[in-house]
């Protein structure tokens, strides 16, 4: 089973993630609409991986993707955004994201596809 962390301040994404992401049943999604929230929730090797929202109120997502890599360096992490820049993106690389995501996703069903791709459970 696959254990992500979904960290998005839109609740109507992050509750729409959860949903579609959980529904198989094989992948365990814990949203959590508080970057600051998440970073204190976030243990090394706990999650698999994290879908990260760039742009929140409470916190950068930049500096979460930091904090996060820096607990756990092994965690996938795919940053999403509906403001893509290519500084941002070539930020995000630097500091060690996965992989990146536009909104609004195409599909979620693609969304789906990139998460078992780039993240296998650790287990």
């Amino acid at each position: 089973m696959i254990h992500l962390m979904v960290v998005d301040d839109e609740i109507s994404i992050g509750a729409m993630l959860e949903k579609a992401l959980g529904r198989s049943g094989d992948i365990k999604v814990t949203y959590i609409d508080n970057p600051i929230t998440a970073l204190s929730r976030f243990r090394s090797g706990e999650y698999d991986g994290v879908l990260l929202d760039i742009m929140m109120p409470q916190k950068d997502g930049l500096s979460v993707l930091e904090e996060i890599k820096s607990k756990d360096p092994e965690c996938v992490v795919i940053m999403m955004t509906a403001y893509s820049t290519l500084d941002k993106v070539l930020q995000s690389h630097k500091i060690g994201a996965d992989h990146y995501l536009l909104k609004p996703f195409d599909s979620l069903a693609n969304v789906e596809k990139k998460v078992r791709e780039l993240i296998h459970p650790r287990r």
